[in-house]
């Protein structure tokens, strides 16, 4: 079975629904400012978007503090040819924790994250829903790290459940990803150096910690040999 290019998927909608005088209302969920930067430069060109920064899963709270902080400061700072508004959710720490619950070992990019991905895209689609937006995406699938194909699957049944129209997306396609950090570099953005949750900073965190190890006893071992 082909895998679906959600690229291309999405650039037939835009087609059909968007120019010609029309601009469909668009609610992005962002993860953070980095990741949202190529999809808003895309994403601005077609609707008018409102950027939802629904994140309960990030810790710790001052971590989660900084990035809605440049979030914002993107939003007031890059150029598009269409409004960018800002709506942040609140900070609900306990449902993500309640919904990792027997989930905490798993590694990375599996079932919690599944379960994490629904959860942000379900308020997305409630949040559109009620504020009649056309579409509702998320930014996440721009990550080399994040299963797009998982994502545009939840985001269709979610979709159906709240009777709004999920845009269907694969934005690290066309060096999106690449492009997103190029846009990051230029309006020195805070890049963080894992996920977001407790869990993905401890393993990055314990990775972090194995890759120097490894690194020293390979110096260590370097200079036995040398003084042999």
């Amino acid at each position: 079975m082909n895998a679906i290019n959600y690229q291309k998927v999405m650039e037939e909608l835009i087609r059909e629904n968007c120019g010609e005088g029309r601009v469909p209302k668009l609610l992005l969920h962002s993860c953070c400012a980095p990741c949202s930067s190529y999809c808003i430069s895309c994403l601005a060109e077609h609707f008018d978007v409102t950027v939802f920064y629904y994140n309960p899963n990030i810790y710790p709270p001052e971590e989660y503090r900084m990035r809605a902080q440049e979030q914002r400061r993107f939003i007031e700072q890059y150029p598009t040819r269409y409004p960018v508004s800002y709506v942040e959710a609140p900070y609900e720490t306990e449902l993500f924790y309640k919904m990792a619950e027997g989930m905490e070992e798993l590694p990375e990019g599996g079932a919690r994250c599944f379960a994490c991905y629904e959860m942000r895209l379900r308020k997305s689609a409630e949040y559109a829903a009620d504020h009649g937006f056309d579409f509702f995406t998320t930014t996440l699938s721009i990550s080399p790290l994040k299963n797009a194909q998982k994502l545009n699957e939840i985001g269709a049944k979610i979709a159906e459940e709240y009777q709004v129209n999920y845009l269907f997306s694969d934005f690290k396609k066309k060096e999106g990803y690449k492009k997103s950090t190029e846009i990051s570099k230029e309006y020195e953005m805070y890049r963080q150096y894992y996920c977001g949750c407790v869990f993905s900073k401890r393993d990055r965190d314990r990775q972090i910690a194995a890759d120097h190890d490894r690194n020293h006893a390979i110096n260590m071992e370097e200079i036995k040999e040398r003084e042999e």
